[in-house]
């Protein structure tokens, strides 16, 4: 298994078979950045699986639908939120036809695609994040399910986001997870390793990547210093740039 930190939230996970790509956006979508990371190039009946959690412009491009016209064998697994109609479609010169390669997910469910066994999280922001096994790998990502305290937002809204994050965290800790993809964004200030640390801690997940870092991976090494479980550090995985490539063992 060969895992592209392509940018933000994005990664691409290569599994013998197929090539799954969770989040992508082209790097000039968001207003006031410039992400450089992209994606490589396969050969046209590569089996390609494109996940997007929600509508956010840094996790949802709709221009991915024309990678359609590219790949034979490509399907998409969208969140309900984001919504695609053939006049849509047409208007901004998309094949409408490709909406049949299109599953769409509501969260709380568990879905069927092709070998892909898939089960929707509730987000604690907007859409879902996606539990995905195939090929004997167990994959999370959690799109924008985070624990989001922010100064000035109360107790009442934080309180609220807080359960509701530990709630659908819980439905994990029996879950095996090879590789886990989880927000630690530094917007968060001295917020930024709630979520992260919750996640960690509460699940099994041997390799954690952080994500939604706005490219300041500062925090992943600042993380790491302050566990003083050796074991549970390791598992962290350190990210300095965009396009960096990890290669794991034969066992995934």
């Amino acid at each position: 298994m060969q895992i592209i930190f392509i940018h933000h939230s994005c990664f691409l996970v290569e599994l013998d078979d197929k090539v799954l790509i969770f989040d992508y956006f082209d790097g000039d979508k968001v207003e006031g950045m410039h992400f450089t990371g992209k994606l490589p190039s396969y050969e046209p009946d590569t089996k390609i699986y494109m996940f997007a959690s929600h509508s956010h412009k840094d996790h949802y491009d709709m221009d991915i639908l024309r990678l359609a016209d590219k790949y034979s064998n490509i399907h998409y697994v969208f969140s309900k939120d984001i919504r695609i109609s053939p006049h849509f479609l047409s208007k901004h010169g998309i094949d409408p036809a490709v909406r049949d390669r299109v599953t769409f997910v509501s969260p709380d469910n568990t879905y069927h695609v092709d070998d892909l066994d898939i089960m929707t999280l509730r987000s604690t922001d907007a859409g879902v994040a996606f539990y995905v096994t195939s090929n004997g790998v167990s994959l999370f990502h959690a799109g924008d399910l985070n624990d989001w305290e922010w100064d000035g937002a109360g107790d009442l809204i934080n309180g609220r986001v807080r359960r509701a994050f530990r709630h659908e965290i819980k439905k994990l800790s029996e879950k095996p997870i090879n590789v886990a993809f989880f927000p630690m964004d530094p917007k968060l200030m001295e917020y930024q390793f709630k979520g992260f640390d919750y996640f960690l801690q509460n699940t099994s997940a041997e390799f954690v990547f952080p994500m939604h870092m706005w490219q300041d991976y500062s925090g992943i090494t600042e993380y790491k210093k302050r566990l003083s479980n050796k074991d549970m550090a390791d598992r962290v995985i350190e990210i300095e740039r965009e396009n960096q490539t990890f290669a794991f063992g034969e066992n995934y």
